[in-house]
């Protein structure tokens, strides 16, 4: 690929958002190279919920079809390979991949999504995704009426428990831990009959990623059907914040209504800038960020 053009947009991801962004851009007919290193956060998800048109496909069947449909674009490129370094100049951004390759563009998209800490506990890593999920709109109609454990505490437990209790009413909140439950927290949950569990959490038992048992620090074992797990992420990629761009409280990169960055010429969509974490909303987002940024240079050429 010759390195010397300057595109009119790079976009950093090749997912559900980055590849919605790149449609938009491609029909518009700008010139966009995507950069990707193939490693979506869902590749282990065995089917892709709630999301219309596309329910229960799996998650690689709809990003391949994805792909398949923006290839027909001749105005848009594909990169495989990790960006590295973003450096913003006075003509637009340089991005530097692991090669040591570097492309030009006038303006920018992040959508390279986040990357899960995995907490260190014996078999959550191979069930991530599959019967230890984050999502009851993506995978709760699945595990309706089953018991379900929520590996959470304080206000992130008690808000994943007011959604799922109304899916099953088998419910229990494992904190790992001392649980962090104020007053008002706790009569909420002992009306909804949620026990809480503080013993710590050292194994997930399971069979190809479906679970069979918690396992305490004691040795005690209690038998679900499915977890549902609230841990800490990172971006998958630091070059939002090389560039300069803004995140929230929570980590996400803060976006505007038309999912502009702090920094002219950046946009950023999907899962790195929402903590509404779906294949739907990802495109969604994406959808919007390409045709945002499509307005900008119109606004900028057509003067």
């Amino acid at each position: 690929m010759k390195t010397d053009i300057v595109f009119d947009v790079i976009i950093i991801g090749g997912s559900y958002a980055g590849l919605s962004s790149a449609m938009s851009l491609g029909r518009s007919l700008r010139n966009v190279l995507i950069i990707d290193g193939g490693k979506p956060c869902n590749r282990q998800t065995p089917h892709s919920h709630n999301f219309l048109t596309h329910d229960g496909k799996t998650p690689q069947e709809i990003s391949q079809m994805a792909k398949e449909q923006v290839k027909q674009y001749p105005t848009v490129q594909f990169y495989e390979g990790e960006v590295v370094k973003g450096k913003k100049t006075d003509a637009g951004f340089i991005i530097t991949t692991n090669t040591g390759e570097e492309f030009s563009s006038r303006k920018l998209i992040l959508a390279a999504g986040i990357k899960d800490i995995i907490p260190d506990i014996k078999g959550f890593s191979e069930s991530w995704g599959i019967s230890v999920i984050h999502c009851p709109y993506c995978h709760g109609y699945e595990y309706r009426n089953e018991k379900t454990g929520i590996i959470a505490n304080s206000d992130r437990a008690v808000h994943m428990a007011s959604l799922i209790n109304n899916l099953t009413k088998d419910l229990t909140i494992l904190t790992s831990g001392l649980a962090d439950f104020d007053t008002e927290q706790r009569a909420k949950l002992e009306r909804h009959n949620i026990p809480v569990i503080e013993k710590k959490i050292t194994e997930i038992e399971h069979q190809n990623g479906h679970v069979d048992n918690i396992v305490f620090e004691d040795g005690a074992k209690m038998n679900f059907k499915a977890v549902y797990a609230a841990i800490p992420f990172i971006q998958n990629s630091d070059i939002a914040e090389q560039l300069g761009c803004e995140l929230t409280e929570q980590g996400y990169i803060q976006v505007d209504s038309m999912q502009k960055t702090n920094i002219p010429g950046v946009f950023a969509c999907g899962d790195s800038t929402s903590m509404m974490r779906s294949v739907a909303l990802a495109v969604g987002s994406g959808n919007l960020a390409g045709a945002m940024l499509n307005m900008e240079l119109v606004s900028e050429i057509f003067a």
